[in-house]
Order: C-alpha cells, then structure tokens, then sequence
C-alpha cells in the first residue's frame, strides 16, 4: 500500500565546479598542460593570453548566473530589461580576467626534449618483415605480435588468438599453425621475447648465448637448472640443486651469476616511446644565502584571459537591440556567450585557487622539514602527517592529501615525492620522537651490510633495532620492510 508522507533531512553535495576544482587540484604539472588546451579547446571564451602585466581581478558576481537555453515562454514574459541585463554584465569586465601569477620559475620554459624511438611492437613488425611468410601467416604473426604485452610475455593462448583471428578477420588458423609462428618470433630480438612465462623467456635467452658462444661449459649447467630445477631456483634452495647435479660451491655460483645476468623483462631492452618520460617538478625549493624559497613551476601559471572577440559580441547586441525589445534569438546568442564567458572566467579562478592551494601545502611542508631542506639529510625529516599540515594550512585534510599525492619537489638535493616527507613519529628508549623514515632508512642499511650468505631475520633485525634504541615489534619490521621493497631472508641468500 502507497503511503504519502514528509521527512526533513540534510545532505552535503558538491557542485559540478567544485568537483572540476578537486580534479584540478590533485593533477600533477605535467598533466595540468593538457587540461589547459582541452579547455581551451572547449571553450573559444578562452585564450591564451601573452599581456604578462595584467593580474586578473576576481568578481564573483559572474559566477553561477547561467540559464538555460531552453527557457519556457512563461519565462520570457517576465521583466526581462534586455539592455539593462546587457550593461549590468558588461560592467563586469571578463576581459579583466586574465591569469598571470609571480614569484613562478621560469627554470622550465625550455621545452623538455623527448628523443623519438621505434616502439617495441614496431621492432617486432620490422623483423617480420624478413621472414618468407604467405599472407595469411603474416596476418597470424602480426595478431601474436599485438598481444604481446609491455614486458614482451605472451600470455594470451593460442586459442584466443585462432578465435580472435576467425572472428576478426575471418582467418581459419589451427592451433599448430600459431604455434609454429610462436617459434619463429622467438628467434627475434631481443631474445627471450614471446615466452609464455619466466622459465621459458630465461631459457630463450640463455640457448641464444649457448648458440653464439658452444664452448662455455657453465652455462649448458645453467640451461639444466632452468629446465629442471626452476622451482628450486626460484625458492633458492641452492643445496638441494648442488647435490642433485654433483657440482661444487664455485660451480654453482657461477651457473647462478649466468642466470641472474638475464632479463626477466625483455622488452625492456628495446626503449620504447612510454618510457622516455620525465618527472616535472611541480615546485622548487632554493637556498638563497640562508634561507628557504619556494616557487611554483611556471607551467602551474598558464597566461590565460577572456577573449575580447566574445566581450565585443556582446556590445554589438546591445547597440543592435538599443531602444527594441530583443528577440528570441538574440536573448538566446547573449546566454550563450555568457555561460562560455562565466565557464572561462571559472576556470580561471580554478587554476587560481590551484597555484594558491599547491603554495601554501608547499611553504607549510618547507617551514615543517626546514632542517631537511638546509642540510638534505633525510635523518632530519620531521614526523609529519596531512593533519599538521592541514592545522598550519587551514585546508582540509583531503585537501592537503590531493595536493601531496603525485607532486614533485625540486631541491638542491635532488627531487623528492612529497609523500616522502609524510611519516608517522615513534619514541626511542630515551623518549625522543623520531621519525618512522628515520627507523626505515636504518633498516634499510642494516640489511645492506648484512652477510648475504646468512641474511638477518625479521627476529634477528627486530633485536638489532631495539640495541639501537628503537623498540619494534617484529610484524613492525616486517611491515617496514615490504614497504622498501624488501624480501624476506630465504630470497636474500646468495652464495
């Protein structure tokens, strides 16, 4: 049974602008380039401006004013002074808007040189070109070519590949017949390319140096260990493969150095165009005599303005229509060069609000790590987390944690993520703070000076640690160690 009845609630909704500010916010410089010419794309309101002395002023009271196009006649019989509404927007200067900051690097303005590379699946394409392939086999090759993925693995099977060949391109193929072609592109270079799985790329690689090199005697032992002790080898168990195959200490050492030497990933022996690909910084942090200063990249100020062409557009309306009641279609051309003019003068004010954001995150990280900044010493990074940042900043933790994710800092000691300067505090056996990178970097260190033969356990580590003053809990140090990267001690053991 339908029951009608009222019900009072509250509810917290972003509006379209503030959704497009939070994207804008959490993009990296590098991107923020690209959303500038999408948008200028979009909107012909928008333009690049090249007048660098005008800083633009912003009047709210364009803001949120659009209305439809699709106005209902009703409303258009109301008071509707088309003149008045023309000279009340026109006082409200777009061509005021335009964005230039100071105080942004101008370190960058060079363009960055991308060197242009054949890709990977070209260099294949390339290579098939010298096999005497009938058409059809040629069509199958290059349908085995594009599936091989970016670490040059096949791991799509061969009966996908006769589905999609049939379906596709109504190619009739067997299973033999791909596997045939699977052959011969793993004779292309570099070698190991086109393997199924691990085993089978190393052991391409290492016939191919058995082919161009038959009297080394280590490696055939290699070749029988990839064979038939892989999974030993993969768990380093070296005594169980040392007394399987009768070999000596010397013998297996340097059947293992032959095999590490090897390219789990073989295509990335061949540069390719995504990897030619350059960290942007998006701030830059300079000593001047003793003290800190931060700029902006100057790709986070791009010069935009309103364009002129859409403000006389509006003029020429109003000294058309002067002293007549305006029709339709011109009330209709006038909402719409507003709303293109009010989504500019928005998108202005976003990148605004952006620079302004990204500053003040970024002086409230260099006033909070000052020490690391001065010395680069990463054993002086504070303890700090988005909540500090955000007390300082007076921003909200979301906020700050757009702004940190994905940006860059450039300092004299190198760039930094700004997620390394973020890290918990833990308190030595004297009770001082410390930070959780502090302890982290001496793991790190700890573990490096370690005999590898006998690598440290997690429990072996935790009691150094604690001799150091620092009282961690094994699962701590097991978290800390994931976290760098690190494997447990059975995949650290070298002979």
């Amino acid at each position: 049974m339908l029951k009608q009845n009222l019900s009072q609630k509250m509810l917290q909704k972003l509006s379209p602008q503030q959704i497009q500010l939070m994207k804008l916010l959490q993009i990296p410089t590098a991107t923020l380039e690209q959303r500038v010419q999408e948008e200028l794309e979009a909107n012909p309101a928008l333009e690049e401006s090249e007048d660098y002395n005008d800083v633009f002023d912003l009047d709210e009271s364009g803001f949120g004013n659009g209305e439809s196009q699709n106005e209902s006649d009703g409303q258009e019989d109301q008071n509707f002074e088309f003149d008045d509404y023309l000279n009340q927007y026109l006082d409200d200067d777009p061509s005021a808007y335009k964005l230039k900051g100071d105080g942004y690097s101008n370190e960058d303005e060079k363009s960055v040189p991308i060197s242009f590379e054949n890709s990977f699946h070209e260099n294949l394409e390339r290579q098939l070109g010298m096999l005497n392939l009938t058409q059809e086999e040629e069509m199958v090759a290059l349908q085995i070519i594009g599936s091989i993925d970016e670490d040059g693995y096949l791991r799509r099977e061969p009966t996908s590949i006769t589905d999609d060949l049939l379906f596709s391109q109504n190619i009739d193929v067997t299973i033999e017949d791909v596997e045939k072609l699977i052959k011969k592109i793993q004779k292309f270079e570099p070698a190991g390319i086109c393997a199924r799985d691990l085993q089978e790329c190393l052991l391409l690689q290492l016939r191919d140096k058995i082919e161009k090199d038959p009297s080394d005697r280590i490696k055939p032992v290699a070749m029988v260990i990839l064979e038939q002790y892989f999974e030993e080898f993969s768990k380093k168990h070296y005594d169980k493969i040392k007394k399987q195959l009768s070999l000596s200490d010397s013998e297996l050492k340097d059947a293992i150095e032959v095999i590490i030497k090897l390219n789990p990933k073989p295509a990335g022996a061949i540069n390719t165009s995504n990897s030619n690909q350059y960290i942007i910084p998006d701030f830059i942090v300079t000593n001047r005599d003793g003290e800190l200063e931060l700029t902006l990249n100057s790709k986070n100020a791009p010069d935009l303005r309103i364009n002129d062409q859409y403000l006389d557009m509006l003029k020429g309306y109003r000294d058309t229509v002067q002293g007549r009641k305006a029709t339709k279609p011109e009330k209709e051309a006038v909402l719409f060069i507003k709303q293109k003019i009010d989504s500019a003068k928005w998108f202005i004010d976003a990148i605004k609000q952006r620079q302004d954001t990204l500053y003040r995150t970024m002086y409230a990280i260099m006033q909070y790590q000052q020490d690391y900044f001065m010395t680069g010493d990463e054993r002086r990074i504070k303890p700090m987390i988005l909540k500090d940042l955000a007390e300082v900043t007076g921003l909200d933790i979301s906020t700050v944690s757009r702004v940190a994710n994905s940006k860059f800092v450039q300092t004299e000691f190198g760039t930094k993520r700004l997620k390394d300067f973020f890290s918990e505090s833990m308190q030595t056996q004297d009770g001082s703070e410390v930070s959780t990178l502090e302890v982290k970097n001496i793991l790190n260190d700890v573990i490096s000076r370690e005999d590898k033969s006998r690598p440290l356990s997690d429990e072996k580590l935790m009691e150094i640690l604690s001799e150091r003053g620092y009282n961690i809990a094994r699962r701590t140090i097991a978290k800390y160690r994931e976290q760098l990267n690190i494997p447990v001690a059975r995949l650290r053991k070298q002979l």
